[in-house]
């Protein structure tokens, strides 16, 4: 019931304003290339191994999150987008399972890897990482909760993933000592 009431919410806005609608679109697909193209940027900008190693642990962490534990769990629970049981307003095409948020997920693995080795840049990834989740359900494709599961999904796979490379960053400088 919350989430439907909360998808029908921000969902209602969609339709009423080109300008709006056009942010929201912008938001909900292409902005996530928006940040990938800023993530290589800096990494390539940063060449020391540090931010090599911000670069590849955040982009493998959001291809683990999002290819991998995200579609095990599709695999399993099929819950399905607000278009295919709701009177909604799409103003994008999606198909597919909805939970958790494929985009979010990516996103949040990505926010949460770079937090790690930077706050700044982190916090900033995070608050446009919500921007896309608002904006997913804006535009009719998510519910609520499959933003709220792939922020939980994303940040979890992150915190382990980091823990993993640093056991295997750590033994391979004791080997070669």
């Amino acid at each position: 019931m919350i989430n439907t009431n909360l998808f029908m919410t921000v969902n209602a806005y969609a339709g009423h304003s080109v300008l709006l609608d056009k942010i929201g679109i912008f938001f909900a697909v292409y902005l996530i290339y928006l940040l990938l193209l800023l993530l290589v940027v800096v990494a390539f900008k940063n060449r020391t191994s540090w931010g090599q190693r911000m670069f590849w642990e955040a982009l493998s962490s959001a291809i683990i999150a999002r290819y991998g534990i995200v579609e095990i769990i599709r695999f399993f629970y099929h819950h399905p987008r607000p278009f295919m049981v709701e009177q909604v307003k799409q103003l994008v095409a999606e198909s597919g399972w909805s939970f958790p948020s494929g985009h979010i997920t990516f996103l949040f693995a990505l926010s949460m890897s770079i937090w790690f080795y930077n706050r700044k840049f982190g916090y900033a990834l995070f608050v446009s990482s919500l921007l896309v989740g608002i904006a997913r359900i804006y535009v009719g494709v998510h519910w609520p909760f499959d933003i709220v599961g792939g922020i939980i999904v994303g940040t979890l796979v992150a915190i382990i993933w980091h823990q993993i490379v640093g056991i295997y960053l750590k033994r391979k400088i004791q080997t070669r000592v």
